[in-house]
């Protein structure tokens, strides 16, 4: 074979592989100007990571059986999400003869169980909203032992309601930043008006991509008249993004919080070692949220210098900054290690719903 016949069967052969790399190229491109293909890579809706398990039997999950309902909550525009009431341990250890005796199931309706009249006739509960990142469902991941985080400081009072946006798991339709934020409104709204409890009970704890909707439901709930505005809010390694606004719309809920004259409590945690989410993202919301506060404001440089003089070094466990209004608390805490989910599952979480929960009512302690 003639070297010129040599050259031309090797760029014959190099150029299919180039033709079909630009091919897939050119396909992805095309997907990607698709809002379906879009929200699919937002999202991660898709991605389950129930590992074959049925979300029904949620002792397939490490829960006792009953502990947890599993229900719908119906939206105002029309979706069903499928929810999880999930009962503190000691409270179901009181219980326990009664809940076993209840079928393991999917209850349509909630109010016929004990786990919900549990909830509802005790004027002493405490309840937290808790709204997931992207990806899988209320059982995936780190957010199980996330749960029993949550319920640790009073295991006898702290209830726990989960629930799978829209497109997530077995909730109906397909997720959008206006549909997430109706779903955790609606979510909200099935505490309030259903369950009977009232905001200064309810704690909201959200991560990663819930950290964004939390932070526009408290926005919306602060600026309506009357607001509301329950005993506090933990973000758990937020992030900030130009699509969700999320620093405008935490300086915003400041604002009304401080001028409304109404108690606000909000804790950012997040750990150095988060690769998903780099943690300078909690420091910027902890600024544009401090910023907000004071009617003068504060430059981020300002705001760091005074970190440098108040934070509390905690050695390996990292820091903390808290920062006081007449009307609120702002506080952030930075570890060194938790990753980007792990960390929510640390004492840390427990200490911070103890913490914003006494702050309303002294008299609520640990349950020892």
């Amino acid at each position: 074979m003639k070297a010129r016949d040599i050259a031309a069967s090797g760029v014959t052969y190099v150029s299919i592989p180039v033709a079909i790399f630009v091919g897939l190229y050119a396909i992805l491109l095309g997907l990607l100007m698709t809002s379906t293909f879009q929200s699919h890579v937002v999202y991660l809706h898709a991605i389950q990571m129930a590992w074959l398990k049925d979300l029904n039997v949620s002792e397939a999950f490490g829960f006792l059986r009953n502990q947890v309902i599993p229900f719908p909550i119906k939206t105002t525009d029309g979706e069903r999400l499928y929810a999880w009431h999930i009962l503190p341990a000691e409270l179901y250890r009181k219980n326990e003869i009664s809940l076993l005796e209840e079928p393991v199931e999917f209850v349509s309706d909630v109010k016929s169980r004990l786990g919900f009249q549990l909830l509802r006739n005790d004027p002493e509960v405490r309840l937290i909203i808790h709204m997931h990142g992207a990806g899988g469902t209320v059982a995936s991941g780190y957010r199980v032992p996330n749960y029993h985080a949550l319920s640790a400081g009073n295991p006898n009072k702290i209830h726990v309601l989960t629930f799978d946006y829209r497109g997530f798991g077995k909730s109906t339709g397909s997720p959008s930043e206006t549909g997430l934020i109706i779903d955790a409104l609606s979510a909200i709204d099935w505490a309030t008006n259903i369950a009977g409890i009232p905001p200064s009970p309810i704690l909201i704890f959200a991560q990663s991509m819930g950290t964004a909707v939390s932070i526009a439901v408290s926005k919306h709930l602060a600026i309506q008249d009357p607001p509301v505005v329950f005993a506090g809010t933990i973000l758990t390694a937020p992030f900030i993004r130009d699509k969700w606004s999320s620093k405008d719309s935490i300086a915003q809920y400041i604002r009304a919080n401080e001028q409304s004259g109404e108690d606000y409590r909000l804790t950012i945690i997040h750990a150095e070692d988060d690769y998903d989410i780099p943690w300078h993202h909690s420091e910027l919301l902890f600024w544009h949220a401090v910023n907000a506060s004071t009617p003068a404001g504060i430059s981020y440089d300002d705001l760091e210098q005074k970190k440098l003089d108040s934070k509390t070094d905690l050695g390996a466990a990292g820091s903390i900054m808290e920062w006081k209004t007449d009307n609120g608390v702002i506080r952030e805490e930075i570890l060194k290690t938790g990753l980007h989910d792990v960390i929510m599952g640390y004492p840390v979480v427990t200490r911070a719903v103890m913490r914003m929960f006494e702050a309303v009512d002294p008299s609520f302690t640990s349950w020892l």
